[in-house]
């Protein structure tokens, strides 16, 4: 016998199975995100604390070559033009960094997600799932590393900042990108196989300097510039015999001595150019001097016994990353992460960032003069947290 079946019955059973995986989902990313803070805590705890960022939820999302978007407050724009593009009655959130997650209930009952995957960025909602943009990322799980879903983050706060494969400080305060930070982030790229993401930035490189700093000629560029080339390319690679060229004004006997940061740091800079040049394997004439120099301990992967002892080791709440590098170079512990869940890395009141860019994030940022996320911080952190053991 055909039997007739109510149709707010047929309703309720189509869209049970839709509402019960919602919630299910909805519990597993609010534990997530307890289970990350935990592990946050942890890091914190281990190294050097914490650094309080302005009280600001939000969370960034277009890894790689997508489009960059910003989430805060229910809404979610496009975090160039600022234009929305959708946003919702948010009665809860939750912001799963370490799950490239934001889950949202809304105020009439409905459950809405944007998440990031090694494939695109997406939007969910009623069932439906749409791609806002696509391009292809790695995103390792750091399976049996200690601090795996920290290093998720910190992975998510460099990919983030490649624009048009460009690998820039900060997107939003940062136009172009800087020699120095982008050494950096390549060494965090090649160890999960991100390289390809700014692969045809390094391949187009022509200028020996980035001349971000007021213009400045800075002779620390010229190693890594060597470095980026060698990620992808060879000796041959147009860059390689301009930089040679450049070598000679700074050499002094058989170390190069020129100008970073507007000071003279022969130690760093003849590090750098030993490492460019062994990179490519090419002839490399210098030797590391045994002298004080106070950038010494930034460069801690190499030639960390040729510099000579009693190297100062830095620590600024300005600029993270020096305390990141130097607790590396010493085996020490007291690079800070901030207060937040996210972002974890910043850098504030440097000399040419435009900090107004920081007004889509929120004006707390822009009067502080800070900038956040910042890949050099979020570099260094990442590659000293990965060699701490499984």
């Amino acid at each position: 016998m055909k039997r007739n079946i109510p149709l707010v019955s047929l309703l309720v059973g189509l869209c049970c199975p839709v509402f019960a995986a919602d919630a299910e989902r909805w519990k597993e990313i609010a534990a997530n995100r307890e289970v990350y803070r935990e592990a946050l805590d942890r890091v914190r705890k281990a190294h050097g604390g914490s650094y309080k960022l302005p009280a600001v939820e939000f969370f960034l999302f277009g890894m790689g070559s997508r489009d960059k978007f910003i989430y805060a407050k229910g809404q979610l724009r496009n975090a160039v033009t600022g234009r929305v593009v959708q946003e919702w009655e948010v009665a809860e959130e939750v912001i799963s960094p370490a799950s490239y997650t934001v889950a949202i209930k809304t105020k009439d009952g409905k459950v809405a997600f944007i998440s990031e995957d090694e494939e695109a960025v997406w939007v969910e909602s009623d069932g439906n799932k749409g791609a806002l943009s696509k391009g292809a990322v790695k995103l390792p799980e750091f399976k049996g590393r200690k601090h795996r879903l920290v290093l998720r983050v910190l992975l998510q706060e460099l990919l983030v900042n490649v624009v048009d494969g460009r690998p820039v400080p900060n997107f939003l305060v940062y136009e172009k990108p800087w020699y120095r930070d982008a050494a950096m982030m390549a060494m965090a790229f090649e160890k999960t196989d991100n390289l390809p993401v700014i692969k045809n930035w390094i391949l187009g490189l022509r200028e020996p300097y980035d001349q971000n700093n007021k213009g400045e000629t800075e002779a620390d560029n010229l190693g890594q510039g060597l470095y980026l080339v060698s990620l992808v390319s060879d000796k041959s690679h147009p860059l390689v015999p301009s930089i040679q060229k450049e070598f000679a004004q700074f050499e002094q006997k058989d170390r190069i001595d020129g100008r970073t940061d507007y000071a003279a740091h022969p130690v760093y800079q003849t590090k750098w150019a030993k490492f460019g040049l062994k990179s490519l394997g090419l002839d490399d004439p210098y030797t590391v001097p045994k002298q004080k120099d106070s950038y010494a301990t930034l460069f801690w992967w190499a030639y960390r016994e040729a510099d000579g002892a009693g190297q100062q080791l830095l620590a600024d709440d300005l600029y993270p990353y020096l305390g990141w590098a130097s607790s590396h170079y010493a085996g020490k512990k007291f690079g800070k992460l901030s207060d937040r869940d996210y972002p974890l890395t910043w850098e504030a009141r440097a000399s040419v960032a435009k900090y107004d860019g920081m007004k889509r994030i929120g004006p707390e940022y822009v009067e502080a003069r800070t900038c956040a996320p910042h890949t050099w911080h979020a570099a260094e952190a990442f590659l000293y947290l990965i060699e701490e053991g499984e």
